[in-house]
C-alpha cells in the first residue's frame, strides 16, 4: 500500500511581509516632510519678516549706490561704482574712518568693561539694591535726544555741573564745544552713561545664571574671589560677552541720536562718524545715491 509523503516544510509567508521594507523610507518620508512643515510654520514668518525688512533694503541701498541721484529728483543716471571710487579718493574718508574705530571701539569696549563692574557689585547683597538696579538702567530707556541736550548744560565751559565742579578742584573746564578731541571724547562720555545699563543689565542675569555649586568648589579649593571670577565666572559668561559684543557693537555703528543734539558732527567734523556722514550726504546733501555707500564729498554728483 502506498503511503503519502508530505510535502517538504516551506516557510510561511506573512500576508504583506514582503511590503514592510518599503514601509519605513515611506514613514521615514513623511516625518522628514512633517518637520519641513513644522520649520516652515515656525521660521516662515521670521524668514520673510528679514527678507522684505533686512536683506531687501539692503539690496535696494546697493542699487542706489550704483546711481547718481539726488534725493527727489524724477532722474538717476546708473555710474557704477564711481561713487565707491570716490569714497576711497576722497581725503577726508581716513580721518571719518579713523573717528569712527575710536568711537566704536571706545563705546563697546567701555561699555562692557563698566557693565561688567555693574552687574557684579549689583549682584551682591545690597541695602536698596532693587532702586540701584533701577537707576542704572533707567537712562538706556531714555530718548538720546533728551539726553544730549542734558548733558549740554552739564558740558557747558561757563556755566556747567562740571565746570563748577572743576573749579573748585583748581581746574578749568576743557573746550568740549570747539576742540575736536574733546568734543569726541564728550560724545563717548554721554553714549556710555546713557547704554552701560543695558550691558549691566544682560551680565547680572549672566551672573545670576551661574551654579552656586561651583563657586563653592573653587571656595573649598581655596581660590580667591578675583581668581574664582576669572577661572570660573568668566568662562561661563563667554556666550553672555559674545551676545553682547555683537548688539553693542551694531548700536555703537548706528548711533545718530546723541550726536545730532550735542555736536551736529563737528567741531571740525571732529564727531562725524560713518552713520553720521550717510544722514549728511543723504538728508542735508540731499545725494542720495552716494550717500548710500557713505561719506563726506562726491566731486561730480554736485554737478
Amino acid at each position: 500500500m502506498a503511503t503519502a509523503t508530505s510535502p517538504p516544510d516551506t516557510p510561511v509567508r506573512r500576508a504583506g511581509s514582503h511590503r514592510a521594507p518599503r514601509s519605513r523610507p515611506r514613514a521615514r518620508r513623511r516625518g522628514a516632510l512633517r518637520n519641513w512643515l513644522l520649520f516652515a510654520v515656525l521660521a516662515g514668518p521670521n524668514i520673510a519678516l528679514l527678507v522684505v525688512f533686512t536683506y531687501r533694503p539692503l539690496l535696494q541701498s546697493f542699487y542706489l549706490s550704483t546711481l547718481q541721484w539726488n534725493l527727489g529728483s524724477p532722474t538717476a543716471i546708473p555710474v557704477g561704482l564711481a561713487n565707491y571710487a570716490d569714497f576711497f579718493a576722497d581725503p577726508g574718508t581716513p580721518r571719518m574712518l579713523a573717528i569712527t574705530v575710536v568711537f566704536t571701539l571706545a563705546t563697546v569696549g567701555g561699555g562692557m568693561v563698566l557693565g561688567l563692574a555693574l552687574a557684579v557689585v549689583l549682584n551682591r547683597k545690597l541695602r536698596f539694591r532693587g532702586a540701584a538696579r533701577t537707576i542704572v538702567v533707567a537712562p538706556y530707556v531714555l530718548s538720546g535726544v533728551a539726553v544730549g541736550l542734558l548733558w549740554l548744560f552739564v558740558f557747558d565751559p561757563n556755566f556747567g555741573v562740571l565746570s563748577a565742579v572743576l573749579r573748585v578742584v583748581g581746574f578749568g573746564s576743557p573746550d568740549w564745544y570747539t576742540d575736536p578731541g574733546w568734543a569726541l571724547a564728550m560724545v563717548i562720555i554721554v553714549y556710555l552713561w546713557k547704554n552701560v545699563g543695558y550691558v549691566a543689565l544682560i551680565y547680572l542675569a549672566g551672573l545670576q545664571a551661574v551654579p552656586r555649586d561651583l563657586l563653592e568648589a573653587a571656595s573649598l579649593d581655596g581660590a580667591t574671589p578675583f581668581r574664582t571670577f576669572v577661572s570660573v565666572v568668566l568662562p561661563l559668561l563667554g556666550p553672555t560677552t559674545f551676545f553682547l559684543s555683537i548688539t553693542t557693537l551694531l548700536t555703537s555703528l548706528q548711533s545718530f541720536d546723541i550726536i545730532r543734539a550735542m555736536t551736529d558732527g563737528g567741531p571740525l567734523e571732529g564727531t562725524t562718524t560713518m552713520m553720521y556722514s550717510i544722514y549728511l550726504e543723504g538728508f542735508a546733501g540731499g545725494r542720495a545715491g552716494y550717500s548710500s555707500r557713505s561719506p563726506r564729498s562726491c566731486s561730480w554728483c554736485s554737478s
